[in-house]
Protein backbone atom coordinates (compact mmCIF):
# COMPACT_ATOMS: atom_id res chain seq x y z
CA UNK A 1 0.00 0.00 0.00
CA UNK A 2 2.98 2.30 0.62
CA UNK A 3 4.09 1.93 -2.26
CA UNK A 4 0.77 2.53 -4.04
CA UNK A 5 0.12 5.54 -2.48
CA UNK A 6 3.79 6.85 -3.53
CA UNK A 7 3.84 5.88 -6.93
CA UNK A 8 5.29 8.22 -10.05
CA UNK A 9 1.27 9.11 -10.68
CA UNK A 10 0.69 9.99 -7.15
CA UNK A 11 3.57 12.07 -7.11
CA UNK A 12 2.60 14.30 -10.05
CA UNK A 13 -0.93 14.44 -9.07
CA UNK A 14 -0.07 15.56 -5.11
CA UNK A 15 3.30 18.33 -6.64
CA UNK A 16 2.02 19.34 -10.10
CA UNK A 17 -1.72 19.28 -10.61
CA UNK A 18 -2.73 20.25 -7.24
CA UNK A 19 -0.72 23.08 -7.17
CA UNK A 20 -1.96 23.92 -10.58
CA UNK A 21 -5.07 23.53 -9.44
CA UNK A 22 -4.94 25.77 -6.37
CA UNK A 23 -3.01 28.74 -8.04
CA UNK A 24 -6.04 28.43 -10.80
CA UNK A 25 -8.63 27.92 -7.73
CA UNK A 26 -6.56 30.93 -5.60
CA UNK A 27 -6.47 33.49 -9.13
CA UNK A 28 -10.87 33.06 -9.39
CA UNK A 29 -11.26 33.58 -6.49
CA UNK A 30 -9.26 36.47 -6.08
CA UNK A 31 -10.43 37.32 -9.43
CA UNK A 32 -14.20 37.10 -8.06
CA UNK A 33 -13.38 39.78 -5.41
CA UNK A 34 -12.33 42.25 -6.79
CA UNK A 35 -15.06 41.96 -9.55
CA UNK A 36 -17.00 42.44 -6.57
CA UNK A 37 -14.97 45.09 -4.48
CA UNK A 38 -15.16 47.13 -8.06
CA UNK A 39 -18.60 46.56 -8.95
CA UNK A 40 -19.16 48.33 -5.11
CA UNK A 41 -17.27 50.73 -5.76
CA UNK A 42 -19.56 51.35 -8.61
CA UNK A 43 -22.62 51.26 -6.92
CA UNK A 44 -21.84 53.97 -4.32
CA UNK A 45 -20.12 55.92 -6.58
CA UNK A 46 -23.73 55.97 -8.98
CA UNK A 47 -25.80 56.49 -5.24
CA UNK A 48 -23.28 59.37 -4.59
CA UNK A 49 -23.48 60.61 -7.45
CA UNK A 50 -27.17 60.52 -7.56
CA UNK A 51 -27.34 61.85 -4.16
CA UNK A 52 -25.29 65.28 -4.97
CA UNK A 53 -27.65 65.68 -8.66
CA UNK A 54 -30.37 66.92 -5.66
CA UNK A 55 -27.98 68.02 -2.77
CA UNK A 56 -28.48 71.55 -3.89
CA UNK A 57 -32.22 71.96 -4.73
CA UNK A 58 -32.66 69.70 -1.60
CA UNK A 59 -31.05 72.08 0.63
CA UNK A 60 -32.38 75.13 -0.80
CA UNK A 61 -36.00 74.19 -0.14
CA UNK A 62 -34.91 73.35 3.79
CA UNK A 63 -33.63 76.86 4.69
CA UNK A 64 -37.41 78.15 2.67
CA UNK A 65 -39.10 75.04 4.99
CA UNK A 66 -40.59 74.15 1.47
CA UNK A 67 -41.66 70.37 2.14
CA UNK A 68 -43.73 70.34 -0.83
CA UNK A 69 -40.95 71.22 -2.63
CA UNK A 70 -38.55 68.70 -0.75
CA UNK A 71 -41.19 65.82 -1.20
CA UNK A 72 -40.79 66.57 -5.25
CA UNK A 73 -37.24 66.25 -5.23
CA UNK A 74 -37.37 62.70 -3.28
CA UNK A 75 -40.30 61.65 -5.35
CA UNK A 76 -38.37 62.64 -9.14
CA UNK A 77 -35.40 60.66 -7.57
CA UNK A 78 -37.16 57.48 -6.34
CA UNK A 79 -38.14 56.92 -10.04
CA UNK A 80 -34.64 55.83 -10.60
CA UNK A 81 -34.36 52.09 -10.66
CA UNK A 82 -31.34 52.45 -8.90
CA UNK A 83 -32.82 53.66 -5.70
CA UNK A 84 -34.30 51.94 -2.64
CA UNK A 85 -35.57 55.06 -0.66
CA UNK A 86 -34.68 58.73 -0.10
CA UNK A 87 -34.67 60.55 2.97
CA UNK A 88 -34.53 63.82 4.75
CA UNK A 89 -33.71 65.00 8.21
CA UNK A 90 -33.64 68.39 9.27
CA UNK A 91 -30.80 69.67 11.89
CA UNK A 92 -32.41 68.09 14.76
CA UNK A 93 -32.38 64.78 12.93
CA UNK A 94 -35.60 64.78 12.82
CA UNK A 95 -37.85 63.01 9.39
CA UNK A 96 -38.69 65.72 7.07
CA UNK A 97 -40.13 64.33 3.70
CA UNK A 98 -39.44 60.55 2.60
CA UNK A 99 -39.89 58.62 -0.57
CA UNK A 100 -39.87 54.68 -0.02
CA UNK A 101 -39.84 52.29 2.69
CA UNK A 102 -39.16 53.48 6.30
CA UNK A 103 -35.10 54.45 6.69
CA UNK A 104 -33.94 51.01 7.08
CA UNK A 105 -30.49 52.72 9.17
CA UNK A 106 -31.54 55.81 10.98
CA UNK A 107 -33.65 54.20 14.34
CA UNK A 108 -33.07 57.52 16.27
CA UNK A 109 -33.58 60.89 15.61
CA UNK A 110 -30.33 61.67 17.70
CA UNK A 111 -28.51 59.57 14.88
CA UNK A 112 -28.95 61.61 11.34
CA UNK A 113 -27.94 64.66 13.82
CA UNK A 114 -24.41 62.85 14.58
CA UNK A 115 -24.40 61.14 11.19
CA UNK A 116 -24.42 64.81 9.72
CA UNK A 117 -21.75 66.36 11.90
CA UNK A 118 -19.31 62.95 10.77
CA UNK A 119 -19.54 64.21 6.90
CA UNK A 120 -20.79 62.15 3.92
CA UNK A 121 -21.02 58.77 4.76
CA UNK A 122 -21.64 54.80 3.02
CA UNK A 123 -22.98 52.22 5.15
CA UNK A 124 -24.69 48.58 4.64
CA UNK A 125 -27.72 47.40 6.58
CA UNK A 126 -30.56 44.62 6.25
CA UNK A 127 -33.84 45.95 5.78
CA UNK A 128 -36.92 42.99 5.70
CA UNK A 129 -34.47 40.69 4.62
CA UNK A 130 -33.02 42.33 1.98
CA UNK A 131 -29.12 44.00 1.91
CA UNK A 132 -29.00 47.24 0.76
CA UNK A 133 -26.54 50.49 0.92
CA UNK A 134 -27.06 54.17 2.11
CA UNK A 135 -25.38 56.88 1.57
CA UNK A 136 -25.32 59.82 3.56
CA UNK A 137 -24.85 63.51 2.63
CA UNK A 138 -25.28 66.64 4.66
CA UNK A 139 -27.21 69.66 3.45
CA UNK A 140 -25.79 73.21 4.08
CA UNK A 141 -26.83 76.30 3.93
CA UNK A 142 -24.49 79.02 1.97
CA UNK A 143 -22.52 80.17 5.09
CA UNK A 144 -21.76 76.19 5.99
CA UNK A 145 -23.94 75.54 8.50
CA UNK A 146 -25.76 72.03 8.58
CA UNK A 147 -29.28 72.46 7.82
CA UNK A 148 -30.48 68.87 7.52
CA UNK A 149 -29.15 65.29 5.85
CA UNK A 150 -29.94 63.43 3.07
CA UNK A 151 -30.02 59.68 2.70
CA UNK A 152 -30.09 57.64 -0.44
CA UNK A 153 -30.77 54.11 -0.30
CA UNK A 154 -30.23 51.34 -3.15
CA UNK A 155 -31.32 47.71 -2.94
CA UNK A 156 -27.97 45.80 -2.91
CA UNK A 157 -29.41 41.99 -2.91
CA UNK A 158 -30.10 41.42 -6.81
CA UNK A 159 -26.23 42.01 -6.94
CA UNK A 160 -25.25 40.16 -3.60
CA UNK A 161 -27.25 37.11 -5.35
CA UNK A 162 -25.30 38.11 -8.81
CA UNK A 163 -22.04 37.97 -6.84
CA UNK A 164 -22.84 34.36 -5.64
CA UNK A 165 -23.96 32.75 -8.48
CA UNK A 166 -21.34 34.10 -10.24
CA UNK A 167 -19.18 31.67 -7.38
CA UNK A 168 -21.09 28.90 -8.13
CA UNK A 169 -20.63 28.77 -11.60
CA UNK A 170 -17.21 29.68 -11.03
CA UNK A 171 -17.13 26.55 -8.38
CA UNK A 172 -18.66 24.26 -11.17
CA UNK A 173 -16.24 25.96 -13.58
CA UNK A 174 -13.33 24.85 -11.21
CA UNK A 175 -14.77 21.63 -10.96
CA UNK A 176 -14.79 20.54 -14.12
CA UNK A 177 -11.92 21.93 -14.63
CA UNK A 178 -10.09 19.68 -12.00
CA UNK A 179 -12.18 16.40 -13.36
CA UNK A 180 -10.50 17.42 -16.95
CA UNK A 181 -6.84 18.50 -15.90
CA UNK A 182 -7.08 14.97 -13.85
CA UNK A 183 -8.39 13.39 -17.01
CA UNK A 184 -5.40 14.43 -19.23
CA UNK A 185 -2.74 13.88 -16.24
CA UNK A 186 -3.56 10.10 -16.20
CA UNK A 187 -4.07 9.63 -19.55
CA UNK A 188 -1.32 11.77 -20.78
CA UNK A 189 0.90 9.86 -17.29
CA UNK A 190 -0.30 6.61 -18.60
CA UNK A 191 0.86 7.23 -22.50
CA UNK A 192 3.74 8.88 -21.75
CA UNK A 193 4.91 7.15 -18.95
CA UNK A 194 2.80 4.80 -17.00
CA UNK A 195 2.53 2.01 -19.75
CA UNK A 196 6.39 1.76 -19.96
CA UNK A 197 6.56 1.66 -16.22
CA UNK A 198 4.14 -1.25 -16.02
CA UNK A 199 6.44 -2.64 -18.88
CA UNK A 200 9.53 -2.42 -17.08
CA UNK A 201 8.27 -3.51 -13.80
CA UNK A 202 6.92 -6.49 -15.31
CA UNK A 203 9.95 -7.00 -17.01
CA UNK A 204 12.09 -7.06 -13.86
CA UNK A 205 9.34 -8.95 -11.87
CA UNK A 206 9.38 -11.64 -14.45
CA UNK A 207 13.36 -11.78 -14.04
CA UNK A 208 13.09 -11.80 -10.48
CA UNK A 209 11.10 -15.05 -10.61
CA UNK A 210 14.00 -16.79 -12.35
CA UNK A 211 13.20 -16.22 -16.17
CA UNK A 212 15.89 -15.66 -17.95
CA UNK A 213 16.56 -14.14 -21.04
CA UNK A 214 14.50 -11.67 -20.77
CA UNK A 215 15.18 -7.66 -21.47
CA UNK A 216 13.59 -4.80 -20.81
CA UNK A 217 11.28 -2.75 -23.36
CA UNK A 218 13.43 -0.13 -24.56
CA UNK A 219 10.66 1.90 -25.31
CA UNK A 220 8.83 4.83 -23.84
CA UNK A 221 10.84 8.90 -22.68
CA UNK A 222 14.54 9.25 -23.12
CA UNK A 223 14.96 8.65 -19.43
CA UNK A 224 12.76 5.64 -19.32
CA UNK A 225 15.01 4.10 -22.72
CA UNK A 226 18.32 4.89 -20.86
CA UNK A 227 16.99 3.34 -17.88
CA UNK A 228 16.04 0.12 -19.83
CA UNK A 229 19.14 0.10 -21.44
CA UNK A 230 21.21 0.34 -18.39
CA UNK A 231 19.25 -2.48 -17.03
CA UNK A 232 19.64 -4.82 -19.74
CA UNK A 233 22.82 -3.85 -20.04
CA UNK A 234 23.13 -5.54 -16.07
CA UNK A 235 21.40 -8.47 -16.57
CA UNK A 236 23.59 -8.82 -20.45
CA UNK A 237 26.57 -8.56 -17.99
CA UNK A 238 24.81 -10.72 -14.98
CA UNK A 239 24.16 -13.84 -17.26
CA UNK A 240 27.80 -13.22 -19.08
CA UNK A 241 29.12 -13.34 -15.44
CA UNK A 242 26.61 -16.69 -14.73
CA UNK A 243 27.61 -18.06 -17.80
CA UNK A 244 31.38 -17.64 -16.98
CA UNK A 245 31.09 -19.13 -13.82
CA UNK A 246 29.19 -21.75 -14.60
CA UNK A 247 31.49 -22.96 -17.67
CA UNK A 248 34.51 -22.55 -14.73
CA UNK A 249 32.51 -24.89 -12.37
CA UNK A 250 32.16 -27.24 -14.98
CA UNK A 251 35.66 -27.05 -16.09
CA UNK A 252 36.17 -27.46 -12.37
CA UNK A 253 34.30 -30.83 -12.31
CA UNK A 254 35.49 -32.18 -15.44
CA UNK A 255 38.82 -31.74 -14.27
CA UNK A 256 38.50 -32.74 -10.87
CA UNK A 257 36.58 -35.68 -12.73
CA UNK A 258 39.45 -36.54 -14.50
CA UNK A 259 42.16 -36.12 -11.92
CA UNK A 260 40.24 -38.58 -9.84
CA UNK A 261 40.00 -41.23 -13.46
CA UNK A 262 43.47 -40.74 -13.81
CA UNK A 263 43.91 -41.75 -10.16
CA UNK A 264 42.01 -44.63 -10.36
CA UNK A 265 43.22 -45.81 -13.52
CA UNK A 266 46.55 -44.79 -12.51
CA UNK A 267 45.96 -47.02 -9.29
CA UNK A 268 44.39 -49.57 -11.04
CA UNK A 269 47.33 -50.03 -13.52
CA UNK A 270 50.51 -50.39 -10.74
CA UNK A 271 48.25 -52.90 -9.46
CA UNK A 272 47.94 -54.24 -13.09
CA UNK A 273 51.67 -54.01 -13.68
CA UNK A 274 52.38 -55.55 -9.89
CA UNK A 275 50.26 -58.93 -10.81
CA UNK A 276 51.76 -59.32 -14.42
CA UNK A 277 54.73 -58.89 -13.17
CA UNK A 278 53.97 -61.69 -10.45
CA UNK A 279 52.42 -63.89 -12.51
CA UNK A 280 54.54 -63.56 -15.86
CA UNK A 281 57.18 -65.92 -14.21
CA UNK A 282 55.54 -68.51 -13.03
CA UNK A 283 52.87 -68.63 -16.05
CA UNK A 284 56.60 -68.89 -18.05
CA UNK A 285 57.17 -72.11 -16.15
CA UNK A 286 54.11 -73.45 -16.29
CA UNK A 287 54.16 -72.66 -20.16
CA UNK A 288 57.14 -74.15 -20.81
CA UNK A 289 56.68 -77.62 -18.34
CA UNK A 290 53.11 -78.28 -20.79
CA UNK A 291 55.09 -77.93 -23.87
CA UNK A 292 57.53 -80.20 -23.16
CA UNK A 293 55.28 -82.57 -21.41
CA UNK A 294 52.81 -82.33 -24.72
CA UNK A 295 55.60 -82.74 -26.78
CA UNK A 296 56.87 -86.20 -24.82
CA UNK A 297 53.16 -88.17 -24.48
CA UNK A 298 51.76 -89.59 -27.83
CA UNK A 299 49.28 -87.32 -29.86
CA UNK A 300 46.14 -90.28 -29.47
CA UNK A 301 46.66 -90.17 -25.85
CA UNK A 302 44.11 -88.80 -23.44
CA UNK A 303 47.15 -86.87 -21.20
CA UNK A 304 48.33 -85.29 -24.52
CA UNK A 305 44.74 -83.90 -25.03
CA UNK A 306 45.01 -82.31 -21.93
CA UNK A 307 48.37 -80.69 -22.24
CA UNK A 308 47.25 -79.16 -25.63
CA UNK A 309 43.87 -77.94 -23.43
CA UNK A 310 46.55 -76.69 -21.01
CA UNK A 311 48.15 -74.44 -23.53
CA UNK A 312 45.48 -73.05 -24.82
CA UNK A 313 44.33 -71.90 -21.07
CA UNK A 314 47.94 -70.85 -20.76
CA UNK A 315 47.88 -68.58 -23.81
CA UNK A 316 44.90 -66.95 -22.85
CA UNK A 317 46.27 -66.11 -19.46
CA UNK A 318 49.20 -64.75 -21.02
CA UNK A 319 47.00 -62.48 -22.94
CA UNK A 320 45.43 -61.45 -20.26
CA UNK A 321 48.97 -60.74 -18.48
CA UNK A 322 49.65 -59.10 -21.14
CA UNK A 323 46.87 -56.97 -21.55
CA UNK A 324 47.37 -55.67 -17.67
CA UNK A 325 51.27 -55.02 -18.99
CA UNK A 326 49.60 -52.98 -21.88
CA UNK A 327 46.95 -51.22 -19.48
CA UNK A 328 50.03 -50.09 -16.88
CA UNK A 329 52.23 -49.18 -19.71
CA UNK A 330 52.36 -45.08 -19.53
CA UNK A 331 55.65 -44.73 -21.04
CA UNK A 332 56.29 -41.47 -23.29
CA UNK A 333 55.36 -41.30 -26.65
CA UNK A 334 57.77 -41.41 -29.55
CA UNK A 335 56.05 -39.80 -31.97
CA UNK A 336 56.90 -40.63 -35.61
CA UNK A 337 56.02 -40.03 -39.01
CA UNK A 338 53.18 -43.31 -39.64
CA UNK A 339 51.51 -44.18 -42.46
CA UNK A 340 47.88 -44.80 -41.01
CA UNK A 341 46.60 -47.26 -44.24
CA UNK A 342 49.59 -49.50 -43.71
CA UNK A 343 49.11 -49.53 -39.92
CA UNK A 344 45.51 -50.41 -40.08
CA UNK A 345 46.39 -53.24 -42.43
CA UNK A 346 48.30 -55.05 -40.53
CA UNK A 347 45.82 -54.75 -38.08
CA UNK A 348 43.34 -56.43 -39.85
CA UNK A 349 45.70 -59.04 -40.67
CA UNK A 350 46.72 -59.92 -37.49
CA UNK A 351 43.22 -59.91 -36.59
CA UNK A 352 42.34 -62.03 -39.45
CA UNK A 353 45.05 -64.82 -38.49
CA UNK A 354 43.63 -65.22 -34.99
CA UNK A 355 40.11 -65.56 -36.02
CA UNK A 356 38.44 -69.13 -34.96
CA UNK A 357 35.02 -69.85 -36.52
CA UNK A 358 34.55 -66.09 -37.78
CA UNK A 359 35.61 -67.10 -41.50
CA UNK A 360 32.19 -65.42 -42.17
CA UNK A 361 32.71 -61.79 -41.59
CA UNK A 362 34.79 -59.53 -43.54
CA UNK A 363 36.56 -56.30 -42.92
CA UNK A 364 35.43 -52.87 -45.22
CA UNK A 365 38.31 -50.75 -45.29
CA UNK A 366 37.16 -47.13 -46.40
CA UNK A 367 40.18 -44.36 -46.53
CA UNK A 368 43.16 -42.96 -48.52
CA UNK A 369 46.86 -42.43 -47.99
CA UNK A 370 47.68 -40.27 -44.82
CA UNK A 371 50.68 -39.93 -42.61
CA UNK A 372 49.97 -39.26 -38.92
CA UNK A 373 52.28 -38.40 -36.10
CA UNK A 374 51.90 -40.93 -33.81
CA UNK A 375 53.74 -43.45 -31.27
CA UNK A 376 53.58 -46.30 -33.26
CA UNK A 377 52.82 -49.20 -30.94
CA UNK A 378 50.66 -47.48 -28.59
CA UNK A 379 48.17 -46.26 -31.50
CA UNK A 380 48.39 -49.49 -33.32
CA UNK A 381 47.54 -51.15 -29.47
CA UNK A 382 44.73 -49.23 -29.33
CA UNK A 383 43.25 -49.26 -32.89
CA UNK A 384 43.57 -53.05 -32.93
CA UNK A 385 41.56 -53.74 -29.42
CA UNK A 386 38.97 -51.94 -31.56
CA UNK A 387 39.07 -53.95 -34.27
CA UNK A 388 39.44 -57.03 -32.67
CA UNK A 389 36.19 -56.22 -30.30
CA UNK A 390 34.57 -55.70 -33.42
CA UNK A 391 35.31 -58.68 -35.00
CA UNK A 392 34.26 -60.71 -32.14
CA UNK A 393 31.07 -58.99 -31.80
CA UNK A 394 29.96 -58.83 -35.87
CA UNK A 395 27.95 -60.98 -37.64
CA UNK A 396 28.49 -60.27 -40.98
CA UNK A 397 30.81 -57.27 -41.39
CA UNK A 398 33.67 -54.56 -39.98
CA UNK A 399 33.64 -51.70 -41.48
CA UNK A 400 36.84 -49.48 -40.94
CA UNK A 401 36.94 -45.87 -42.37
CA UNK A 402 39.25 -43.05 -41.84
CA UNK A 403 39.07 -39.76 -43.02
CA UNK A 404 40.58 -35.98 -42.36
CA UNK A 405 37.60 -33.37 -40.69
CA UNK A 406 39.88 -30.24 -40.64
CA UNK A 407 42.72 -30.62 -38.63
CA UNK A 408 41.08 -33.51 -36.92
CA UNK A 409 41.27 -37.58 -38.18
CA UNK A 410 38.54 -38.76 -37.19
CA UNK A 411 38.66 -43.26 -37.34
CA UNK A 412 35.68 -45.19 -36.95
CA UNK A 413 35.37 -48.38 -36.36
CA UNK A 414 31.32 -50.64 -36.80
CA UNK A 415 30.29 -53.77 -36.33
CA UNK A 416 26.80 -55.32 -37.10
CA UNK A 417 26.50 -57.22 -34.35
CA UNK A 418 23.53 -58.44 -32.31
CA UNK A 419 24.48 -55.11 -29.48
CA UNK A 420 24.44 -53.04 -31.78
CA UNK A 421 24.49 -49.21 -30.48
CA UNK A 422 20.90 -48.90 -29.28
CA UNK A 423 20.72 -52.34 -27.75
CA UNK A 424 23.61 -51.29 -25.26
CA UNK A 425 21.84 -49.77 -22.19
CA UNK A 426 22.68 -46.22 -20.50
CA UNK A 427 24.47 -47.50 -17.66
CA UNK A 428 26.58 -49.63 -19.93
CA UNK A 429 27.57 -46.73 -22.15
CA UNK A 430 28.75 -44.74 -18.99
CA UNK A 431 30.95 -47.75 -17.78
CA UNK A 432 31.83 -48.75 -21.28
CA UNK A 433 35.75 -47.93 -20.92
CA UNK A 434 36.34 -48.76 -17.45
CA UNK A 435 38.67 -51.17 -16.43
CA UNK A 436 37.43 -54.41 -16.32
CA UNK A 437 33.86 -53.92 -17.26
CA UNK A 438 32.60 -56.17 -20.17
CA UNK A 439 29.26 -56.87 -21.54
CA UNK A 440 30.81 -60.23 -22.59
CA UNK A 441 30.37 -63.88 -20.73
CA UNK A 442 32.16 -64.22 -18.23
CA UNK A 443 35.24 -66.18 -19.50
CA UNK A 444 35.33 -63.97 -22.90
CA UNK A 445 36.86 -60.60 -21.97
CA UNK A 446 38.79 -58.66 -19.59
CA UNK A 447 37.41 -55.67 -19.77
CA UNK A 448 40.56 -54.04 -20.39
CA UNK A 449 40.34 -53.48 -24.39
CA UNK A 450 38.35 -50.38 -24.34
CA UNK A 451 40.04 -48.69 -21.07
CA UNK A 452 43.88 -49.85 -22.85
CA UNK A 453 42.42 -48.11 -26.44
CA UNK A 454 41.09 -44.95 -24.05
CA UNK A 455 44.18 -44.90 -22.35
CA UNK A 456 46.62 -44.41 -25.45
CA UNK A 457 44.31 -42.50 -27.47
CA UNK A 458 44.20 -40.06 -24.10
CA UNK A 459 47.75 -40.02 -24.69
CA UNK A 460 47.82 -38.64 -27.97
CA UNK A 461 45.47 -35.88 -27.63
CA UNK A 462 42.58 -37.57 -28.91
CA UNK A 463 39.25 -39.49 -27.47
CA UNK A 464 37.56 -42.57 -28.26
CA UNK A 465 33.52 -42.53 -27.70
CA UNK A 466 30.64 -44.75 -28.84
CA UNK A 467 28.23 -43.22 -31.50
CA UNK A 468 24.40 -44.77 -31.17
CA UNK A 469 22.86 -42.40 -33.25
CA UNK A 470 22.80 -45.73 -36.36
CA UNK A 471 20.24 -48.39 -34.66
CA UNK A 472 21.75 -50.52 -37.20
CA UNK A 473 25.60 -50.86 -36.02
CA UNK A 474 27.76 -50.50 -33.24
CA UNK A 475 29.96 -47.41 -33.90
CA UNK A 476 33.31 -46.76 -32.06
CA UNK A 477 34.33 -42.84 -32.90
CA UNK A 478 38.22 -42.15 -32.71
CA UNK A 479 39.56 -38.25 -33.13
CA UNK A 480 42.91 -37.47 -33.51
CA UNK A 481 44.24 -33.86 -33.91
CA UNK A 482 46.23 -33.32 -36.37
CA UNK A 483 49.56 -31.35 -37.46
CA UNK A 484 48.35 -27.97 -39.26
CA UNK A 485 48.26 -29.29 -43.14
CA UNK A 486 48.53 -33.01 -42.77
CA UNK A 487 45.50 -33.47 -44.31
CA UNK A 488 46.80 -32.23 -47.62
CA UNK A 489 44.45 -32.32 -50.60
CA UNK A 490 44.35 -35.81 -52.15
CA UNK A 491 45.75 -37.87 -49.27
CA UNK A 492 42.61 -37.90 -47.28
CA UNK A 493 40.04 -38.20 -49.84
CA UNK A 494 38.83 -42.33 -49.76
CA UNK A 495 40.15 -44.44 -52.37
CA UNK A 496 37.38 -46.76 -52.15
CA UNK A 497 35.87 -49.23 -49.99
CA UNK A 498 37.87 -52.79 -49.99
CA UNK A 499 36.34 -55.42 -48.74
CA UNK A 500 38.94 -57.82 -46.34
CA UNK A 501 37.67 -61.24 -46.73
CA UNK A 502 37.91 -64.58 -44.28
CA UNK A 503 38.35 -62.19 -41.29
CA UNK A 504 38.48 -64.80 -38.82
CA UNK A 505 36.63 -64.06 -35.32
CA UNK A 506 39.15 -63.94 -32.22
CA UNK A 507 39.20 -65.86 -28.97
CA UNK A 508 41.33 -63.32 -27.04
CA UNK A 509 40.38 -60.07 -27.98
CA UNK A 510 40.21 -57.13 -25.30
CA UNK A 511 36.82 -56.29 -23.87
Amino acid sequence: MPTRLNSLRNAVLLFVLLPLLLVVGGTVTLGLQEFQTQMENRMQADIELVARSIRLPVATAMMDQDVTTVQQSLDSLFQIDQVFGVYVYDAQGDMVATSGPPSPTIRHPGEAQAISETGSLGAFDEHQGREVFSFFLPLSDSAGRIVGLLQVTRDVSPFRAYVSQLRWQGGMVMLAVSVLFLLVVLIGHHRAVGRHVARLIGAMRDIGEGQRGLRAPEKGPWELRRLAITMNGMLERREASEAALQAQREEQARLEEKLRHSEKLAAIGQLAAGVAHELGTPLGIIAGRAQRAARRLPEGEPAHKEMKELQTELERVEIIVRQLLDFARRNPLQQRPLELEGLVREIVARVQERGKGRERVRFDLDGGPLTVAADRLRLGQALENLIDNAAQAAAECVRVSWSCQGDTLEFVVADDGPRVGRGISDEQAERLFEPFFTTKPTGEGTGLGLAVAQVALEDHGGQVRLDRDDPQLTRFVVTLPLASGACREGESEPSGSESVQDAQATGGGAA
